[in-house]
């Protein structure tokens, strides 16, 4: 009996640390910004998450993003104007390249 009651509280144990694992799993979006100066920061919106990452010499990794769909916003220097890309999928894991977004002054 009690090795019963030992098996099944170490197999509790186990569930929960698995499912903990799995919900932890996030992907990333990743992209560039052409002119490669004219941008500050790529935000990420959700309904349920705001994410933000710098831009470097263009290129830019928004990272811990849940699975859903996003809405991508590039921040422009003046004289450039903000960009936006919607309908952005994340999948469990998994990182998102959408390419190149071009800035117009």
């Amino acid at each position: 009996m009690k090795n019963a009651k030992m098996s099944l509280v170490a197999f509790a144990f186990a569930a929960a640390g698995l499912f903990a694992f799995n919900a932890v799993r996030t992907g990333s979006i990743k992209g560039t910004v052409n002119p490669a100066d004219a941008a500050v920061r790529a935000w990420a919106l959700s309904s349920t998450d705001t994410l933000r990452a710098d831009i470097n010499k263009g290129a830019f990794e928004i990272t811990d993003a849940k699975p859903g769909t996003y809405r991508v916003i590039i921040e422009a220097k003046p004289p450039y104007k903000n960009a936006a890309k919607d309908g952005v999928t994340i999948t469990d894991g998994q990182a998102t390249d959408i390419g190149e977004i071009k800035l117009e002054q």
